[in-house]
């Protein structure tokens, strides 16, 4: 065997079903959602992570513990009709007031969203107190800039929120009766629009007493 033949064998992909196992055994050890690219730069030169999620994902097909997507990347998971065995009584410490939650659904379904638009939505001023409670939970993050005066900074919902609600992406967002059936929007006038809160004027809905900074003072280049 020639210098030629050496090489080729020694820089060789492993088998299919070798890297399939690779995946496996890091997407078990890891708490994060890994995309492919991060999959590949962990398995041997040549690998073909997206070939190995494939037949990994079929494998776990109906099994107790699935592979699922989420976002742009994948981790394992308890199956979904078998969350309930996970599930425990603990005390909630900590709560989302409802200009939390409703200016997370607008996000959600209007990414990406300005604080100016979220403001237009809800009917009432979003105080900086919220926006900085759901960036600290990291269900939400800053998103590119509009090119329109002043150039606003953006908000998008992060990975983390869909791998928190078992989601693969925005489009698999419950609708606004599922919502309202979680107990997660009420039902009342100036809800309204596609799964998402709308304009209210109500002076109920004034929960947000800090004072509203201009973009500017929030966000800086």
């Amino acid at each position: 065997m020639d210098d030629t033949e050496d090489s080729s064998s020694l820089f060789a992909a492993p088998p299919l079903d070798e890297q399939e196992r690779m995946v496996e055994a890091i997407l078990f050890a890891t708490a994060e959602p890994l995309s492919t690219a991060e999959l590949g730069a962990r398995m041997p030169h040549g690998s073909d992570p997206a070939e190995a999620i494939r037949l990994l994902r079929r494998r776990y097909d109906g099994r107790g513990v699935t592979l699922c997507r989420v976002g742009d990347a994948w981790a394992m998971r308890t199956a979904a009709d078998l969350g309930y065995l996970m599930q425990r009584e603990t005390v909630e410490t900590r709560k989302l007031s409802r200009a939390a939650i409703e200016t997370l659904a607008i996000i959600a379904y209007h990414q990406p969203a300005t604080r100016a638009e979220i403001e237009e939505i809800r009917g009432v001023s979003v105080s900086r107190g919220t926006i900085d409670q759901l960036l600290e939970l990291e269900w939400i993050k800053f998103g590119r800039r509009r090119m329109t005066p002043g150039r606003p900074v953006t908000f998008v919902v992060t990975q983390q929120f869909l791998d928190h609600f078992g989601l693969e992406g925005a489009r698999d967002l419950p609708g606004l009766q599922e919502l309202r059936a979680a107990g997660l929007l009420e039902s009342r006038p100036g809800l309204e629009g596609p799964g998402a809160p709308s304009p209210d004027g109500g002076d109920g809905d004034r929960d947000d007493t800090e004072p509203t900074l201009g973009q500017d003072e929030l966000f800086d280049d």
